[in-house]
């Protein structure tokens, strides 16, 4: 009888998402002491994993960032700065002692729109594959977060992690450690309007939102008032959020996701750069029902949902310097074959 030969190649990827409303709020300590919820949606812009065993040395190559790195064996994965969420993934998954590993990411780095999130998830389930293991979407979740704030030692909460796991449009709800999973159902023709109108704009500036997170959840944990205030209110927003969708209320939809991005700016004095400043200028008066930043804020993307027509928005952004970038919605998550 022929052996049959074991798999030498595995391969995963997991969507981006924009976060509607309610982003800071699956943070700690926020998300542990009063409970956070956020909104958000799925899109076509993915992370990639690819992972090929055998070889002589453990090969890392980070395809859109140009970077490739080499070592012997585990000794040499270092967090250092260069690649550690992959290094990171390596040491927690740990596969036979050669490979090559290339990641991609359709997103610009730094963008806000959940792309390392992404990552974490495409690494996950690409390596336990590797292993032999059957982890549930929920169950690579978890652990994407773990690779990141724990093994990565990168602070965040885990609304990106579980979007990408799961995919569509999610109310998500935050009471460390737990996490409660709601999918929002749009109606068809709902969600083609507002994949039509929602334009996707990338400054050019990449963002830290480490540092970020730092600062604002120290405000936090001081009890200072505006920020315990902003918080809150965003908790609020993202539960009117989930109904307006629901109610294929775009009107609502936009003045909700702006609503947002007002109490958003009230966390920290950095939130709103000056060529974030300089898109929303340009987009108000070209039919910009409401923006806000993508992510954590301070740099990256920025979404603005418009009229009827996006087009003289889409025109305004690029004349502002931006990179429009496309907004497909996907049903599905994390893939791994």
């Amino acid at each position: 009888m022929k052996r049959r030969e074991l798999p030498s190649e595995f391969r995963a990827t997991a969507p981006t998402r924009l976060d509607f409303a309610g982003g800071w709020t699956d943070v700690p300590p926020f998300s542990a002491r009063e409970g956070g919820v956020v909104v958000n949606g799925c899109i076509g812009l993915a992370a990639h994993v690819e992972l090929k065993l055998g070889g002589t040395l453990i090969r890392l190559i980070a395809e859109d960032l140009g970077q490739e790195l080499e070592c012997a064996d585990s000794r040499g994965l270092v967090l250092d700065g260069r690649l550690d969420l992959v290094k990171a993934a390596l040491r927690m998954f740990p596969v036979q002692s050669a490979c090559t590993l290339t990641t991609r990411s359709d997103a610009p780095p730094g963008s806000g729109l959940g792309s390392s999130g992404a990552l974490d998830v495409a690494l996950v389930a690409a390596l336990s594959g590797a292993r032999g293991e059957r982890l549930s979407e929920r169950e690579i979740a978890e652990q994407a977060w773990y690779l990141e704030t724990v093994e990565a030692k990168i602070p965040g909460g885990k609304q990106d992690q579980f979007a990408a796991a799961l995919g569509g449009f999610q109310r998500l709800t935050f009471r460390d450690p737990d996490v409660g999973i709601e999918p929002i159902t749009l109606d068809p023709a709902f969600a083609a309007a507002l994949e039509r109108q929602t334009v996707l704009c990338y400054t050019g500036r990449s963002r830290v939102s480490g540092a970020t997170i730092a600062r604002v959840m120290g405000a936090y944990e001081r009890g200072d008032p505006e920020v315990t205030g902003a918080l809150r209110a965003m908790r609020d927003v993202a539960d009117a959020m989930a109904e307006a969708l629901r109610a294929s209320d775009l009107a609502r939809v936009a003045q909700l996701v702006s609503a947002n991005w007002r109490q958003q700016q009230a966390l920290d004095a950095e939130m709103r750069t000056s060529e974030m400043a300089r898109l929303e200028g340009a987009l108000a008066p070209a039919g910009a029902l409401g923006g806000k930043a993508a992510g954590s804020g301070a740099g990256g993307a920025m979404f603005f949902i418009t009229g009827d027509d996006a087009r003289p928005a889409i025109a305004a952004a690029r004349e502002a310097g931006a990179t429009v970038l496309p907004v497909r919605w996907t049903p599905v998550g994390v893939r791994a074959w």
